[in-house]
């Protein structure tokens, strides 16, 4: 007997129904924008949703149809959030591009993408200049926000002019769930970023399991004021835009400014009630909650990801009653995978140091994201014991099945899940913690580093026989990478720390740069002639000192 099919409407999971319910319903929510003088600008949902059909009406008559792609350069603003909801529900594809990139990865991203049209924040023009010339698809480019547009920028279209020329709003169209919503580019943890296409029913799905209560604790609202301190171009803003447009949400958003002072008024002034952002901008905002106590009394919750937060880090903010609540996730997994809430059942059971192991972990995964830890020698299941390490792989309808423009599988299990690079253990109770990395990748301020094409780099030095980087960890940054280096014969006296890293500067990213170039006289290698970095973060923890050739400067930058 066929199964009985059920006899419920197949309408599609699209973005429209959010943004238009948020709109519709809490239409005096305010979005405030952080300005770089005077009181932050303030705008209600009403006007901002008025906005974004008049800025898919401006992409329109500049000839943006049905799966186009618009880029974004651009830091947490209103406008931002303009074409978080303009770009989608008008039918074409949001590629929010990392404006932190170097410049030559910043051209593949944006030529990758295949961007028509560049969205892009007066204050990022300089990033765009650098690479004017190397957009083959860019056909124009369209600024915003405080301040003046560069020389040579003639050919640029005013936002607000665009906006205030479209006297006939855009209605959003019908779309296919299943159609190209948003695209963003990988960290690069090895070449060149690589693309992950979002739909419609994806970011819908992943939507509404961010806002289920058991995810965040104490659920999601329109009482809350949310601040994403965590970029809008780096994975959705971990779909916290869309989140609280979805349930009426206030927003703030703190634009560039993210320095603890700003932050801490911000958080104090519109009494935020959640902020999220990676763990190198939340060590100096408790350093500046020890030094000036500031009561932040609706703040429940700092959602912290992008890297491991570190005991302290937790304890620290626990100390002023400000709960860090961690989370893990990828580009790849739209990006929110897991958080760490504590079991009901689970608590009395714990005692302190037991209860700060379980906040460390990366947690419990959402409703309809699932996990699994595989050993690679064998390929079966770990099991569940808290020890057993192996490869994490996840699947989810948020998780990607493939990159843009890419037909290779490797990232992908025969059965369709995603192998994520990390190595992690499950425990009894389903709580995951990564305890290392598959490959010899360097995670500093939620951004991945090639340790490999650092060292190619290095090599590449004429006076550089052998590079080895292996990460280090940094009560800031989380990692840090650090080179060891043998010079060839005869270069010793000639080569130091400050020269490699100028010779580094033109290729990399800043935070790219190792911040210690130690010399040795040999790198420790494997049986079968590889770099031995087990041995080379075992000499660290030791005390990298007793590794650097005498009288060799140690690097720093």
């Amino acid at each position: 007997m066929a199964p009985m099919r059920g006899r419920m409407m197949d309408v599609p999971l699209t973005l429209v129904p959010l943004v238009e319910r948020g709109v519709g319903l809490y239409g005096r929510q305010v979005v405030v924008t952080q300005r770089a003088e005077g009181p932050p600008r303030r705008a209600t949902f009403a006007e901002v949703g008025a906005r974004a059909h008049r800025l898919a009406r401006a992409l329109h008559d500049l000839g943006v149809g049905p799966g186009d792609r618009v880029g974004t350069m651009a830091w947490n603003t209103q406008e931002h959030l303009e074409a978080y909801l303009a770009v989608p529900c008008m039918g074409a594809v949001l590629h929010t591009v990392n404006v932190r990139l170097h410049p030559d990865q910043l051209a593949h991203v944006i030529a990758d993408g295949g961007d028509r049209v560049l969205l892009c924040q007066r204050a990022c023009l300089p990033a765009l200049a650098a690479i004017a010339d190397r957009l083959p698809t860019v056909e124009r480019v369209v600024t915003f926000g405080e301040g003046e547009d560069a020389p040579g920028g003639a050919g640029h279209l005013d936002y607000e002019a665009l906006l205030a020329a479209s006297d006939r709003p855009l209605a959003w169209p019908d779309l296919d769930e299943r159609q190209a919503a948003g695209l963003c580019h990988t960290s690069a943890t090895t070449g060149d970023p690589k693309g992950v296409v979002y739909s419609h029913r994806s970011l819908y799905l992943h939507t509404l399991s961010l806002l289920a209560t058991g995810f965040l604790p104490g659920g999601f609202s329109d009482a809350d004021v949310v601040l994403p301190v965590v970029p809008m171009f780096h994975v959705n803003g971990w779909g916290l835009p869309h989140a609280s447009v979805a349930v009426g949400a206030a927003l703030v958003l703190p634009d560039r400014f993210l320095d603890p002072a700003r932050l801490v008024g911000l958080l104090a002034g519109e009494r935020v009630t959640l902020t999220a952002g990676v763990p190198s901008i939340w060590g100096p905002l408790l350093q500046r909650l020890d030094a000036e106590p500031t009561p932040l009394p609706g703040l429940r919750g700092i959602l912290c990801g992008g890297a491991a937060a570190p005991p302290t880090l937790i304890e620290g903010f626990d100390r002023h009653g400000l709960t860090v609540i961690h989370a893990w996730g990828m580009t790849e997994t739209s990006p929110l995978g897991t958080t760490v809430r504590v079991k009901h059942l689970l608590e009395p059971a714990l005692d302190p140091a037991a209860r700060l192991r379980v906040r460390a972990s990366q947690g419990l995964p959402a409703i309809g994201f699932e996990v699994r830890v595989m050993d690679l020698a064998t390929g079966e299941l770990c099991p569940s014991d808290g020890r057993h390490q192996g490869e994490l792989q996840v699947r989810a309808p948020w998780v990607c099945d493939g990159y843009l423009g890419r037909e290779d599988r490797e990232a992908f299990t025969a059965d369709g899940w995603l192998r994520t690079g990390d190595v992690a253990t499950l425990d009894p109770e389903g709580y995951l913690r990564l305890v290392d990395r598959t490959k010899d990748l360097v995670k500093s301020g939620g951004e991945w580093i090639s340790s490999v094409a650092l060292e190619t780099l290095l090599m590449g030095h004429p006076q550089v026989d052998e590079a080895a980087v292996v990460g280090q960890p940094d009560p800031r940054w989380g990692e840090r990478p650090v080179a060891f280096v043998v010079a060839r014969p005869g270069a010793e006296g000639g080569l130091t720390p400050a020269a490699l890293l100028e010779h580094l500067r033109p290729h990399v990213a800043r935070y790219w740069l190792p911040d210690r170039i130690l010399f040795v006289d040999a790198i420790p290698k494997t049986g079968v002639g590889k770099f031995d970095k087990r041995a080379l973060r075992r000499r660290l923890a030791e005390g990298a000192a007793a590794d650097t050739e005498p009288g060799a400067p140690q690097g720093s930058r």
